[in-house]
């Protein structure tokens, strides 16, 4: 533990990030799993639905720094290109 107050405040501050980071990620991979299981399923309108709720997610975890923004981009590519297989 350190002794210093500022080093023990940034150690709760990190934990708490940690956490908040933690769920948005899980967050975003549940919304990626959506668009999946309506490709699966062969309901096109469903999954671009959950596409856009997955790209509005990916943009917000950019914008705040969860993800970076070159893998926020990556990320939206491959849902859109995902849900435009099935027509």
């Amino acid at each position: 533990m350190a002794n210093i107050k500022s080093q023990k405040k940034r150690i709760i501050t990190a934990e708490k990030a940690r956490i908040r980071n933690r769920a948005a990620k899980s967050e975003l991979k549940t919304a990626v799993k959506r668009v999946r299981a309506a490709v699966e399923a062969g309901n096109a309108e469903e999954a671009q639905k959950q596409a856009q709720v997955a790209c509005r997610l990916l943009d917000k975890a950019a914008s705040k720094g969860i993800i970076h923004a070159n893998q926020a981009a990556n990320r939206k590519s491959g849902v859109m290109k995902l849900a435009n297989t099935i027509k």
